[in-house]
């Protein structure tokens, strides 16, 4: 599997998120300066978490405009897989890829800890390792985790199986609409979503939980490649 991490002045997780795609039988993924206008060949592209320009104006506001995301829009539009983690969950919505928007948490404090997350759709390319209904730990970081969007938008997510992750066990640690912690698009290719998955996928970091959304994502691959 052969991956892009898109890398934005700010960004802080990219290493995690290599090391959980490797661990999950990936090859090194190439590192994509935001500056940059086109994208290497690669399955997957990733939105990695961090802190995207400081945040300014709205959390992943300038990291989509930068110069690198209409090719990300392209191979997005063309079905390429694509995935964006806290940060780059923000940046999704901001560059319309995903409706809603990331508000700041109903505490109006930075939120770093573990909560617990429902799969409610397993049959995405990137939860089928999952069972729906399971429930799985995994860590939070972010300010700005708080989905809104309006009630005909939630409603239609909800029908069209496009809610993929919800806070469970009264863990929703920044307000979320309908707890939903994370979203795929009408196409089945876009994922998004505030949790750490890449932070809890060998036994030093406390756990596995997050293992399986990467072993998704390879095992597609490799089963096209036989």
């Amino acid at each position: 599997m052969k991956s892009a991490l898109i890398l934005f002045p700010g960004t802080n997780r990219e290493r995690d998120m290599a090391a959980a795609l490797k661990r999950a039988g990936g090859r090194d993924p190439a590192i994509v300066w935001h500056g940059e206008t086109s994208l290497p060949d690669a399955d997957l592209i990733v939105l990695p978490g961090g802190f995207s320009f400081g945040d300014y104006l709205r959390s992943g506001a300038i990291a989509a405009r930068s110069p690198i995301m209409p090719e990300v829009i392209k191979r997005a539009q063309a079905g390429a897989l694509v995935l964006g983690v806290c940060n780059g969950f923000q940046a999704l919505c901001e560059v319309g890829l995903l409706p809603g928007v990331l508000m700041r948490n109903t505490s109006l404090k930075f939120v770093c800890r573990e909560v617990k997350l429902e799969i409610v759709n397993a049959q995405t390319p990137f939860t089928r390792a999952y069972r729906a209904g399971q429930v799985i730990r995994c860590p939070v970081a972010h300010h700005d985790g708080n989905y809104f969007a309006d009630a005909a938008t939630l409603d239609r997510l909800g029908g069209e199986d496009c809610v993929v992750f919800r806070y469970a066990e009264g863990t929703n640690p920044n307000g979320s609409q309908r707890d939903i912690a994370g979203i795929i698009n009408a196409g089945g290719n876009v994922l998004g979503l505030m949790p750490h998955p890449e932070n809890l996928t060998e036994a030093a970091q406390g756990g596995t939980d997050g293992l399986p959304l990467f072993q998704s994502i390879a095992s597609g691959f490799m089963e096209r490649a036989a």
